[in-house]
């Protein structure tokens, strides 16, 4: 037998004919040669490889190079990426970054056509992706999507860029994702019937109930900041065959934990039907986006994973193109360093600046949710001290700053409440979408200090006071690391482990901060140019 040939025997579970047997996979050049059925085999389970139907590599905080060599010790050999955060800093420039880094890692990943860059007209991006860019991409063999369409509205009233993105999409035949959170009814029909096929923004069970009815397929997330596992994995009992599983965004502490193995697990202890979990994981996402990622037949490229048993669902070994990629949650890819592309321009900002008047009213509040992306609006009355509005961390309404990294402006002030910091700041540059500076803290010293740091390292996270900070520069993009993934991850912990130290209550601070500057997601948003009311879809008052 040749160096580019090996057979490997266990119990085989076949998803394509929903069935499990002793068998023996012979692998050759890449691509599963012939499949034996056995009287009897080893007694660990080969399977289909786990594929993540929704992801922002960029959110994991490294290139997709080293993506891959974290994602492939639990079982992941495929992804189905939206480069949507890059697009929004560099443009096409940042896509095909991602796409040639994508290629060193021996992974599958399929990136798509951000479709909303940037997400909306009221922030500052770094790039703008119109009708006719989008038609280019399109035409792309290594472009296999049009990835989410969050601009809803845009849909429902088929404005003409809009409507010219989802005609390049449907023109060369290629998926429409959707974002479409609390769109129901009427609004919802139309906006499947324009042609979009998929939603992972569901967190309520009657909202992906009504979605699925209409023939959408539901993504069910758990990433690092959005969880909607337990609200959404009800509907593995009546509707198996339009559900995939996504992370969306992944820190890159999570990252080392688990990934799409860690819902199959979890799915599979709630006593939901072996076959059904795995399909989510797997099959349906290669089906619906029609990726070559290997099912386990003949012929297929031989991308497979081996389990101890389907209890601990422990990872033994990952297989890509027949290639073992990790073992024993060991990756077997060897690290390499990428290069640095960036577009900052933020210069260094005085705590003066970031100074509110007290003009004798109530204050909005935006009320973040933990382990949410939608936000609430609380009406307050403000701390005020030398005829200033402050932070008031009696309450927990903190003041909370964006400011633009593409060129030089004033920022932009409102203040949150559900952080907890009781001294210090936050800030980070991955703040979704367009990436500016997002910060909070509980004086204007300190937040001051927080957004100066990323100043310096054109990019990054971090938690800080007058007397000590934790620091992790992100220097391509603002968005990705150069470093080891687990360096990365420990640096990223160091700083969250700070943010905790100063008292926030959140489960992942900088997640949950990065998506404050997001417009479209319901309730109170802030972008670079002001306090953003979703429902309305417009610029509303800090006071009543």
């Amino acid at each position: 037998m040749s160096d580019n040939t090996f057979t490997l025997s266990g119990q085989i579970i076949d998803l394509v004919q929903s069935r499990i047997f002793p068998g023996a996979i012979t692998v050759q050049d890449g691509k599963i040669a012939e499949i034996t059925e056995l009287s009897s085999a080893e007694m660990r389970y080969i399977m289909p490889g786990f594929v993540d139907a929704h992801i922002h590599i960029e959110s994991s905080m490294v290139p997709p190079t080293e993506f891959a060599r974290m994602a492939v010790c639990h079982g992941t050999v495929a992804t189905v990426s939206d480069p949507h955060e890059i697009a929004n800093v560099m443009g096409v420039e940042g896509i095909d970054y991602m796409i040639k880094s994508g290629r060193r890692g021996h992974f599958k990943f399929y990136f798509g056509a951000p479709s909303c860059v940037p997400a909306t007209p009221f922030e500052t991006s770094g790039c703008t992706l119109d009708a006719d860019a989008i038609e280019q991409l399109m035409a792309r063999d290594d472009i296999y999507y049009l990835a989410e369409m969050m601009n809803y509205p845009g849909v429902l009233a088929e404005l003409p860029d809009v409507m010219k993105k989802l005609e390049a999409a449907k023109k060369h035949g290629k998926p429409i994702d959707g974002h479409a959170p609390m769109v129901m009814g009427d609004d919802i029909r139309k906006y499947i019937g324009s042609g979009i096929s998929t939603d992972h923004e569901c967190y309520v069970l009657e909202d992906a109930v009504e979605k699925i009815q209409l023939g959408m397929k539901i993504l069910i997330r758990e990433g690092s900041a959005a969880k909607n596992f337990e609200t959404l994995i009800p509907l593995m009992a009546k509707h198996p065959e339009m559900l995939m599983f996504c992370s969306d965004d992944k820190h890159p502490n999570d990252l080392i934990k688990g990934h799409i193995n860690l819902m199959v697990k979890r799915a599979l202890q709630k006593g939901y039907k072996l076959m059904d979990v795995l399909r989510a994981a797997s099959l349906n996402t290669v089906r619906h986006y029609h990726l070559d990622v290997g099912l386990l037949q003949a012929g297929d490229d031989a991308d497979f994973i081996v389990v101890d048993n389907l209890n601990d669902f422990n990872v033994m070994q990952t297989y890509i193109k027949g290639r073992m990629m990790a073992e024993n949650g060991i990756s077997l890819v060897q690290w390499r360093k990428e290069e640095a592309i960036n577009n900052f321009h933020a210069s260094h900002i005085e705590a003066e600046a970031l100074k509110v008047p007290y003009q004798g009213r109530q204050i909005k509040v935006i009320a973040s949710v933990d382990n949410n992306l939608i936000t609430n609006t609380i009406i307050a009355t403000p701390k005020v001290v030398d005829g200033n509005i402050v932070s008031d961390t009696s309450r927990d309404i903190l003041k909370m700053v964006v400011l633009n990294r593409y060129q030089q402006a004033p920022p932009a002030i409102a203040f949150i409440n559900n952080f907890g910091l009781k001294h210090g700041a936050i800030a980070t540059s991955v703040a979704h979408d367009s990436h500016n500076i997002v910060a909070v803290g509980c004086t204007d010293e300190e937040i001051a200090r927080a957004i100066n740091l990323l100043v310096e390292t054109k990019g990054g996270m971090v938690a800080c006071s007058d007397t000590e900070f934790a620091l992790l520069p992100l220097p391509v993009a603002g968005l990705m690391s150069l470093e080891d993934g687990w360096r990365v991850a420990e640096d990223y912990e160091r700083a969250d482990r700070l943010a905790h130290e100063f008292g926030c209550t959140l489960y992942s601070p900088f997640m949950t901060l990065s998506f404050m500057a997001l417009l479209v997601i319901p309730e109170l948003k802030l972008s670079d140019k002001g306090l953003f009311d979703v429902k309305h879809f417009g610029f509303t008052s800090l006071t009543i």
